[in-house]
Order: structure tokens, then sequence, then C-alpha cells
């Protein structure tokens, strides 16, 4: 198997024992991205809205690093602290595709990284 690392310095350094993406063949795996400011430890998380953009431009950082796009993106998982962001969440994602959605599943859990209300983690193909 031949897996390369992917790092985008206009992403937020990961905060755990994890890369920011990892390519296997044509495949991107991009880790769970939070709304964390590349280069700062700070948040942008005034509402769920700004959360939900900064976590879109973490991954289009990341996807970029490679030469992809959003319209790359195959699979998606949403993981909200409470399942009444969902509306506001998903009026934020689809802003980011222009058509041909990927497959996505969207969950709520107890708590996420840092405490924040959403993050998102993709796979995209070449």
């Amino acid at each position: 198997m031949n897996k390369t690392i992917i790092i985008s310095e206009k992403a937020p350094a990961p905060i755990g024992p994890y890369s920011q993406a990892v390519k296997v063949g044509g495949l991107l795996f991009l880790s769970g991205q939070i709304a964390l400011i590349p280069g700062t430890s700070e948040l942008k998380n005034g509402n769920i809205t700004e959360e939900t953009a900064q976590v879109m431009v973490n991954l289009k950082a990341v996807l970029q690093q490679v030469g992809l796009g959003f319209n790359n993106v195959v699979k998606t998982t949403i993981f909200l602290k409470e399942m009444s962001f969902f509306a506001e969440v998903n009026a934020e994602y689809g802003k980011y595709f222009d058509k041909d959605f990927p497959a996505r599943e969207t969950v709520a859990v107890k708590t996420l990284p840092k405490d924040v209300n959403v993050e998102i983690s993709m796979i995209a193909a070449e």
C-alpha cells in the first residue's frame, strides 16, 4: 500500500495523533475538522452557521493541498452536538456543493473535541 500523509498549512494543525488527511490510491481520507482558526488555538464559534463555515473552509484547505475541491468529495460524515442544529448546518454545508451531492450521514453525539457543536469528515476521489 502506498500511503501519503497530507498536511496543509492553511488548515488547523492536528490536536492529537492523527493526520489532516491520508491519500491512498485515488482516494483522500480527510480527518474531521472543527472550527479552529488555522495558525491559532482559537475557535470561530459565534453561532452554528459561522462554526460550520469555518469547518468547511478548513476542509477546503486540505482538499486544495492535493488539487481537489468539493466536487471530488464522495462521502461526508457530520457530527453534531445537538440534532437541533441540523437545519442550519445543512444550509451552510449545502453552499459548498454545486450538484451531485456526496453520500452522507449526520449523527448527534454527546460531546466533540474542544466542546464544539459540529465536526465534519470527508472522503474524496481524484
